[in-house]
């Protein structure tokens, strides 16, 4: 048996995703609004859902759509950004209890998607224009979310990392837009951007739960309805030539914050991508890492030390936190791990535990609605359709050669570091 059961159908100008499980006691609906990240556009995107989220014609205010919500047996509404490859990704989530486990007959469901259909496609207005307190108070709140982003400075230097490594690449701009941005907009401007945004974003519409298709099919025909949306997903940029770059910044830094940044030169949608998921597991990925036990733990080096990847863009992101006067020791001993992984200096239980811990991983991830939505998404971004039950026989599969030779393929291209004002490293 599959372990997701995915149902895909074009309904009114978007795709509906249906998931049926009798794992979870509530319905889970995520809308999804997907557009090419653009510097014009980012800072919109990052304000619209916000404002958005606030209230509906038939319930105008932030108290009367949260009390609408209590009503629903406490259904819950939040939304958030994202940044997937060369995509920036407007999520609205909702959860709400499935009426077939309840005494009242409340048909929640429908009342739910017709709710987030009319938070989207219903917004509180004010002639042709979104409503002036609301869109300054968001804009105030945005800024600040913008600049925790400069007050944590391990947010910071990754932030850094990718702004010098995809310089004129779209993946360049940061999730929440630009700071100086956000003045300029106006409570029209946003409402044009918005009308923009509805007729020509991707949409993808993911219902999780104990449920019944038709039924979910018919309330989204009754309740949505998109022009015909011909946004592509945006494939990621290659950056043709790759010379090793070195940027050290100074601020008022008591840790050095040490980051290194590679291009893998494999995305989600390639086949190697279950090697370089094993690469990132043995490289720096986890605790039984080539970076932690190294780096961290032999070296003492670090107080933290860990890399990452980005599926859609094909980068390799590691972290870490040094001492200043250590810069020059951990930049040799993290390149010398990358050396051992390409010259294959990795044991078979490296390769076997590395495998153990991420199917582990996935299958804690599609146990919630929300991870699974996740996973699945990541077919809509690669344009591929690649069955759970595939990935993780994917994983499961790779050998030692196929790890060596993705690695093989890894080059640096940034290496970042964030020190102390006036301390020489």
């Amino acid at each position: 048996m599959a372990f997701i059961d995915e149902q895909l159908s074009k309904v009114n100008g978007l795709s509906l995703h249906t998931v049926s499980t009798k794992k979870f006691k509530t319905n889970t609906i995520v809308l999804k609004m997907l557009a090419p990240l653009k510097k014009q556009d980012v800072t919109y995107r990052a304000l619209l859902p916000y404002v958005l989220q606030r209230g509906t014609k038939s319930f105008p205010t932030s108290i009367s759509l949260r009390q609408h919500l209590d009503t629903l047996y406490g259904a819950t509404l939040y939304v958030d950004l994202s940044k997937k490859g060369e995509n920036h990704i407007i999520s609205f989530r909702m959860e709400i209890a499935n009426e077939k486990f309840l005494s009242d007959s409340t048909p929640l469901l429908e009342k739910g998607i017709k709710l987030l259909a009319e938070i989207l496609l219903e917004p509180v207005l004010d002639g042709n224009s979104f409503k002036e307190e609301v869109v300054a108070q968001e804009k105030r709140t945005l800024k600040q979310r913008i600049q925790s982003v400069y007050d944590d400075k391990m947010r910071y230097s990754n932030l850094r990392l990718v702004q010098e490594m995809c310089k004129d690449e779209p993946y360049a701009l940061h999730v929440n837009g630009e700071i100086d941005d956000v003045e300029t907009i106006t409570a029209t401007s946003l409402y044009d951007y918005y009308q923009k945004a509805i007729s020509s974003d991707k949409i993808d519409l993911y219902v999780v739960g104990d449920l019944d298709r038709q039924e979910v099919e018919g309330y989204v025909k009754q309740y949505f309805a998109f022009e015909n949306n011909e946004t592509q997903v945006s494939e990621a940029v290659d950056k043709k030539s790759i010379k090793e770059n070195e940027v050290i910044e100074e601020q008022d830094v008591k840790q050095g914050k040490l980051n290194i940044g590679y291009r893998t030169n494999s995305t989600y949608r390639d086949d190697d991508y279950y090697a370089l998921q094993i690469f990132n597991g043995i490289f720096g990925g986890f605790s039984h890492s080539k970076l932690f036990s190294n780096v961290r733990e032999k070296a003492s080096l670090a107080y933290y030390a860990a890399s990452r990847v980005e599926s859609h863009k094909g980068l390799l992101m590691v972290m870490s936190g040094i001492e200043v006067e250590n810069y020059q020791k951990a930049v040799t001993i993290i390149r010398e791990q990358m050396a051992a992984m390409k010259q294959g200096d990795f044991s078979d239980q490296e390769l076997e535990q590395t495998k153990a811990v991420i199917r582990n991983q996935l299958l804690e991830t599609i146990d919630t609605p929300y991870g699974l939505v996740e996973i699945v998404y990541h077919n809509v971004i690669a344009q591929i359709n690649r069955p759970f039950d595939e990935y993780l026989q994917g994983i499961d599969e790779v050998t030692k050669e196929d790890v060596v030779k993705l690695a093989e393929k890894v080059e640096l291209d940034t290496i970042y570091f964030l020190k102390g004002m006036g301390v020489n490293q």
